[in-house]
């Protein structure tokens, strides 16, 4: 098995279609996304452009969608919730599709979008989805940050420093690709004990707390292998719990 990490989706090759891939967003869409399957939606489909998400959600009845919509951390207007794992409780979107947009996590999801197979990854589900890998064996597997607006985020080479480190304590030939999972590793070896810490001297959690109390949500980013849903893309742009 041979693992690779880009930091954002412009780092990830043109012209190759991957047999696996994990996009990670830990601030906040990955999480949101993880927990909205967990708590019974239906699915979740994800959009780069908000227009397409808008025109593409007219076609479920009202009561059957969710809309989730985030720019600069904010909820965009007209939508329905912002992009809060908190936010996509059973009892709003049990059921139903949630479609999604966000400033970063989207956009690395869309550039993907044609692997084999796809997984999304926050830390709540981090060991789940490294089960799956392990007992799938794909030949390569690309691990993808979401970043902040094409720039690296620590919090995201976090999470990719621990997926990679618990496949690599269940099989010790796997091959690293590139430099920058190995450092993903030694961040994660630095920052295991204390991940909300992590994520709070991120500069997008920085940026969050800026902008309104957002100690619930980073709260439940931080928390690590409580969650069993495993998020896969069934359709291009649609993720599904597997």
């Amino acid at each position: 098995m041979k693992l690779s990490y880009f930091h954002v989706a412009a780092d990830v090759p043109e012209g190759i279609i991957p047999e696996s891939s994990v996009v990670i967003d830990v601030l906040r869409a990955t999480t949101t996304i993880a927990w909205a399957l967990e708590n019974g939606a239906d699915s979740v489909q994800v959009f780069a452009d908000v227009d397409e998400l808008k025109n593409q959600a007219k076609s479920f009845q009202k009561s059957d969608r969710v809309l989730v919509g985030e720019r600069g951390g904010k909820k965009l207007d007209g939508f329905d919730l912002g992009n809060s794992p908190l936010s996509v409780s059973p009892e709003i979107v049990r059921g139903k599709r949630v479609f999604m947009s966000t400033t970063n996590g989207t956009r690395s999801l869309h550039r993907v979008r044609e692997s084999k197979s796809l997984y999304t990854m926050a830390l709540p589900n981090r060991k789940v989805i490294g089960e799956r890998l392990i007992k799938d064996n794909p030949q390569e597997i690309w691990i993808v940050g979401s970043g902040w607006e094409g720039a690296y985020s620590l919090e995201d080479s976090l999470a990719a420093g621990g997926l990679a480190s618990f496949i690599l304590e269940q099989n010790d030939s796997v091959q690293f690709l590139n430099d920058e999972l190995v450092a993903s590793i030694a961040l994660w070896k630095t920052w295991k004990d204390d991940l909300e810490g992590c994520l709070r001297i991120a500069s997008h959690g920085q940026r969050l707390a800026r902008i309104g109390n957002h100690d619930d949500d980073f709260s439940c980013c931080a928390l690590l292998d409580n969650l069993s849903v495993i998020p896969k893309q069934s359709e291009m742009g649609v993720l599904c719990a597997s």
